[in-house]
């Protein structure tokens, strides 16, 4: 049953306390996206991302409207590409034609960023993780949705000082292709260790070769919500302070389920996780 209190509580968090969703995700499989021609490459890659993405800008725009929470970004996180791109790209320049087809996709549907154009290098290269990296300077000069990652380390596998060096002169030269911009391709570059198998969450998003075809994440953000909840309790016991967070945690993540839901039913996608 619906109280009524609750839901008092939290139209005051959306609209007194800064409650929002801060993205609806989507990870998409683009392992059956390679091939060993360039071009088929890129027409796989935009056909699949069409199939399960087209809709989830306005979809997301059609909940954000219907439930009254703002829904702040619309992302898409896809297969790591050196990956996909293993068998056609023989130069830097066929990444960055893979790379335009991204961020030409990513613009048609609306979506804000675009992560995994990425390598999972933590214990050796491959020579096509090695031009996937040295393209990057190039991609993040000449798109505006994609986001670049590498994870060089992992405390099972130690660090790849060989892949370490080159991400600082990567860096470097991102800096330096975009300094027109104050350098801000850098903003979406980002070097992990221990990147997990599955990571929605942008600059470093990639879509885990684990996970299903498609999939919808929620990222909620709710500090406001929380700050307010804690001033409310200022002065009382630690047991009082916990339970407000823990109710408090509850009822912002309860609204981040409800927006996944209902965009995994319209979609028809899956729903994943909720942050």
């Amino acid at each position: 049953m619906i109280n009524m209190n609750e839901v008092f509580e939290t139209i005051d968090m959306v609209e007194k306390e800064n409650l929002d969703v801060r993205t609806i995700t989507m990870g998409i499989s683009l392992l059956d996206c390679a091939d060993s021609d360039v071009d088929a490459v890129c027409s796989k890659i935009r056909a699949k991302i069409m199939k399960y993405a087209g809709r989830l800008a306005g979809t997301a725009e059609d909940i954000a409207r219907e439930f009254g929470v703002p829904i702040v970004n619309k992302r898409i996180s896809i297969t790591p590409i050196s990956i996909v791109g293993a068998s056609c790209c023989k130069s830097t320049e066929d990444y960055l034609k893979i790379a335009r087809t991204l961020d030409n996709t990513a613009t048609e549907i609306g979506v804000n960023f675009l992560g995994g154009f990425s390598a999972i290098v933590s214990k050796g290269m491959t020579a096509s993780d090695r031009l996937l990296i040295e393209s990057i300077p190039d991609v993040l000069a000449c798109t505006r949705t994609l986001c670049c990652s590498v994870n060089v380390g992992s405390t099972k596998t130690g660090i790849n000082m060989d892949a370490v060096r080159l991400m600082g002169k990567t860096i470097k030269k991102t800096a330096t292709k975009t300094a027109d911009r104050d350098s801000s391709g850098c903003v979406k570059l980002v070097v992990l260790c221990n990147a997990p198998d599955d990571n929605p969450f942008m600059a470093g998003a990639f879509h885990g070769i684990t996970e299903a075809d498609a999939i919808i994440n929620v990222g909620v953000s709710g500090p406001g919500v929380v700050k307010y909840a804690l001033e409310k309790v200022r002065g009382k016991s630690f047991e009082v302070l916990c339970e407000t967070i823990k109710k408090t945690a509850f009822k912002i993540t309860r609204v981040g389920q409800a927006v996944a839901q209902e965009a995994s039913k319209r979609l028809g996608v899956p729903f994943g996780i909720i942050d």
